[in-house]
């Protein structure tokens, strides 16, 4: 059996090759540390030889270097390929690579396509430990991230005896995308995250992109019963759908040794979300292929069967669609339940980039049908939404999401180096009818309310053009929710704007004669990274004279939900210090605000 990476065991993986003739040396550098030493080859190419072990052999990064590989050899063989962006001129900070996972005393690296003359090798150091204590004015509070390192899509979410699995597309050596592997975190509550080892490594079939996690109840796979099993996208040459398994609550997963399960001549081939149908009695596979998704179904999860493919004039398709998610929901008010198929695509989306639709319809264990294959329906009316998925197994059946809380236009230069990305909130999904169309409502999931402190109230307030608020919070760290009901008179324009001392301010209002919801950032605080990064977006609302809006503000985001759900909007920010004031105005009339209530949030360790 091929074992996954764990960070305690051994492991091999990726290529097979020789270096015999390499260590002929041309001249070598002495480093001042005695454990290890650095011997510089000709044409780019260097060796770094560890004498004496410890833990963490820790690399200098700097992001405006282009990538080096660098090949981990353990007795003269590659266990390990990696990219990195080794510092030629400036260290932005570290990253590790364990040591302590390799048995043998026989370690190198072989690095490739830096310069002899970079900062790197004066910089590389051996360490026991590697703080990982947070440097970073911008990471969120009660958002999940990564310890360090880059974080793209979700995956892999399932719900097991008490916990809930987060699986994460993850880079451990670097803060931009690359080296793909899973990243892995457990929580019993959905808002406070214990942060576990690396769960699935690169092999030879490539990188780890992403999948989903299923518990097999009846050991329909042979593993054994309620084995988590993984399914996910190989992507080497080709991209291919592999699958393993975990017998210990998904601490450590094994590789399935007849990996590839699923393969097509198709070059982007992905995502592969998995589902028990049980009116059909089989596994259902759902993945996307270019601008179509897949169906499979099968009785083992190891062989599987073509079943239909949906998307040809359906939706939007500005760009690639990825991570798709199928998924039944009560719609509310009834009896009935429908099919929802949520669709990743990027770029394609409302106000550039990524972004999240959905369709709603029916399916019959084969094919999914559209009921309204002429409308395009947006998840979330934000910039910083995507790769959005849902939790398998959830208790109560509950069909609870999350996304990434990023865009793809600008993933890779936002404001942070420790670390870079964060998810949405986790929200539950439902379904309701308005005007005879079927729409997907979000709502906060509601263990998000365990993050309140004590409320700040103001009395209800009219608002004749203008109305401040000159201190939202007496000790305002920067995450908070504001929970504002509002009872329209005869405005035309209801907004407010949460800024700071410096005058960074996020500009929401209602525009009731276009009957839309609104989100400046223009003047948000940073913004100059991307030119694609200012933005107003816009949602379509519902709502007359009563309007309710939760309000999510954390270090780095804003996330509003409207009237219940029924809109959502997700968009990052990078104040210099934290809004803590608010101005209400009105255009056209009068309002009243009759719930004003500010909650700052926090977790508790």
């Amino acid at each position: 059996m091929n074992y996954i990476r764990n960070l305690r065991k051994p492991f091999t993986y990726i290529f097979s090759l020789s270096f015999i003739g390499m260590i002929t040396v041309l001249f070598s550098c002495k480093t001042p540390n005695p454990s290890f030493e650095i011997q510089h080859l000709e044409n780019e190419q260097s060796i770094v030889r560890i004498e004496k072990a410890q833990k963490y052999l820790l690399l200098p990064i700097e992001e405006a270097s282009g990538e080096s590989q660098l090949f981990v050899i353990v007795d003269n063989g590659v266990v390990q390929t990696l990219h990195v962006r080794l510092a030629v001129n400036n260290i932005d900070y570290f990253v590790p690579i364990d040591l302590s996972v390799f048995t043998s005393k026989h370690i190198s690296f072989k690095i490739q396509h830096i310069v002899d003359s970079a900062i790197c090798w004066n910089e590389i150091k051996l360490s026991d430990t590697f703080d990982t204590a947070n440097r970073e004015p911008f990471r969120p509070t009660y958002h999940f991230s990564p310890p360090y390192g880059w974080m793209n899509d979700p995956n892999g979410m399932v719900y097991k005896d008490g916990e809930y699995h987060l699986f994460y597309q993850y880079n451990p050596y670097g803060s931009m995308w690359g080296n793909m592997h899973w990243g892995h975190a457990v929580s019993k509550d959905l808002v406070s995250w214990e942060h576990l080892l690396v769960a699935i490594a690169p092999d030879s079939l490539g990188t780890i992109f992403s999948g989903s996690a299923v518990v097999d109840k009846d050991n329909t796979a042979g593993f054994g019963a309620g084995a988590i099993i993984a399914i996910y996208t190989s992507a080497g040459e080709r991209q291919t759908q592999s699958m393993a398994y975990s017998l210990d609550n998904g601490r450590n997963f094994t590789k399935y040794d007849c990996n590839p399960i699923i393969i097509a001549d198709i070059p982007d081939f992905r995502d592969p979300k998995v589902f028990w149908h049980t009116e059909t009695n089989r596994w259902i596979l759902i993945l996307a292929a270019g601008q179509e998704m897949q169906l499979y179904s099968s009785s083992n999860l190891k062989e599987w069967t073509y079943e239909s493919n949906f998307g040809v004039g359906e939706g939007a398709h500005g760009g690639v669609w990825e991570c798709p998610d199928l998924i039944e929901l009560p719609v509310e008010g009834s009896n009935q339940k429908k099919w929802v198929l949520i669709c990743n695509l990027n770029p394609g989306g409302p106000f550039g980039g990524s972004a999240t639709q959905y369709f709603v319809g029916s399916f019959n264990g084969k094919s999914f049908i559209n009921e309204s294959p002429q409308i395009t329906k947006w998840m979330d009316w934000g910039k910083d939404h995507y790769a959005t998925v849902t939790w398998s197994n959830a208790p109560d059946n509950r069909s609870i999401a999350i996304a990434w809380m990023s865009n793809w236009q600008y993933a890779n230069n936002v404001p942070t180096q420790q670390f870079r990305s964060a998810n949405s909130l986790p929200r539950d999904l439902t379904l309701y009818t308005f005007n005879g169309e079927t729409y997907l409502r979000n709502v906060p999931s509601a263990e998000l309310e365990t993050l309140r402190g004590k409320a700040e109230n103001k009395r209800s307030f009219i608002v004749d053009r203008l109305y401040n608020i000159d201190k939202l919070m007496d000790s305002n760290t920067g995450s908070y929710e504001i929970e504002i009901n509002i009872t329209n008179n005869n405005a035309e324009v209801i907004g407010f704007r949460l800024f700071n001392s410096l005058g960074e301010e996020v500009d929401c209002y209602y525009n009731l004669l276009e009957k839309k919801f609104y989100m400046d950032r223009n003047t948000s605080g940073t913004i100059s990274f991307s030119e694609d990064f200012p933005a107003i977006t816009e949602a379509p609302v519902t709502s007359g004279k009563e309007m309710k809006l939760r309000l999510f503000v954390d270090k780095s985001s804003i996330e509003a939900f409207g009237d219940n759900g029924r809109f959502v909007m997700t968009n990052l920010v990078f104040p210099s210090e934290s809004y803590n004031r608010i101005s209400f105005y009105g255009k056209g009339g009068t309002y009243e605000v009759s719930t004003f209530n500010v909650y700052p949030l926090s977790i508790t360790k």
